[in-house]
């Protein structure tokens, strides 16, 4: 028997379709969790707090391999599960849908001022004009990050017939290459944010790169907080440099309570929310394991794989 030492969070979902080869060891509690994981072959230690998990993972001196709903895992420590030769899974592409969705929603949105038009109805106002005069067709986008989520706003803005350019290595089919971007942000009208958190994204924006976009440039960020220089941001928006930042992620979350962001007009901030606005995640979440599980038996290699290197 193989021991699989799993989150309760996942068990309605996942424990009636358990092959008979794996002792699953349920736990609900870091305390519990960590009384089991030194027994664990395979782990999924997903929590709602993350310094938990990573004690958990830290713990866990015999597994080989570890699954996590979470597709972003710097958290975690990838360079002790890499030490330890520890298969990760992450869950990349699991909200890929819903977050590619949120993007055109926020975009919209602002558009279109529709902020202002739930403003006017709580108010009992009938406006005579629209407080957004953009249309998404024709305008240009500079997307950053075509991995999963990457690929789905593409295509969705694309289906608005925007001009999306992203950013590849190969810079093949029209994409900008890493080092080019930079030089070219002042032809944008939108930039998007969609690469996960790595030393080398860390601040990719920073106050030179908010400087060289457009005055109509809007900022949307789905990817993480630290990828923005959150304080030159504020900056650039207080001084009106830029149209617009469309935030899901913040630096820290949650943002606190008088951060300056949550007062500027020309700021969205939306909690980190673009993930979670689906009920599919825990479905998709449980079956890619199921179909792991198969694979692990086998000794197929298991998906997707987290590149403890990189860090995505």
């Amino acid at each position: 028997m193989t021991k699989a030492v799993l989150s309760a969070l996942i068990r309605p979902l996942v424990e009636p379709r358990l092959p008979d080869w794996v002792e699953p060891l349920w736990f609900a509690s870091k305390e519990q969790a960590l009384e089991y994981v030194p027994e664990a072959e395979i782990g999924w230690f997903d929590l709602n707090e993350k310094e938990p998990m990573a004690e958990i993972a830290r713990a866990a001196t015999g597994l080989k391999w570890m699954n996590s709903i979470y597709a972003g895992l710097d958290f975690m420590p990838l360079d002790l599960l890499k030490e330890r030769g520890v298969t990760v899974t992450n869950g990349v592409g699991i909200n890929a849908i819903t977050i590619a969705e949120y993007v055109v929603m926020l975009m919209l949105a602002h558009a279109k001022g529709y902020r202002e038009v739930v403003r006017a109805q709580d108010r009992h106002e009938w406006l005579l004009d629209s407080p957004g005069k953009r249309e998404l067709s024709g305008e240009r986008v500079l997307l950053l990050g075509l991995g999963a989520i990457g690929q789905l706003v593409k295509a969705r803005l694309e289906a608005f017939d925007m001009k999306v350019v992203p950013v590849r290595r190969s810079g093949a089919e029209g994409a900008l290459k890493p080092g080019e971007w930079r030089e070219k942000l002042g032809e944008f009208d939108w930039v998007v944010l969609a690469v996960p958190s790595t030393p080398e994204t860390r601040h990719m924006i920073g106050a030179m790169e908010l400087a060289a976009m457009r005055p109509n440039g809007v900022l949307v960020n789905i990817a993480r907080g630290d990828v923005v220089d959150q304080e030159a941001l504020v900056a650039a928006l207080q001084q009106q440099k830029i149209e617009a930042a469309l935030l899901d992620v913040t630096d820290p979350e949650p943002l606190p309570e008088d951060h300056p962001l949550w007062d500027l007009d020309n700021a969205q901030v939306t909690m980190h929310l673009s993930g979670r606005a689906q009920t599919k995640m825990f479905q998709r979440s449980a079956d890619r394991f199921i179909e792991n599980l198969e694979r692990w038996r086998i000794g197929e290699p298991v998906q997707p794989q987290l590149d403890l290197d990189l860090g995505y």
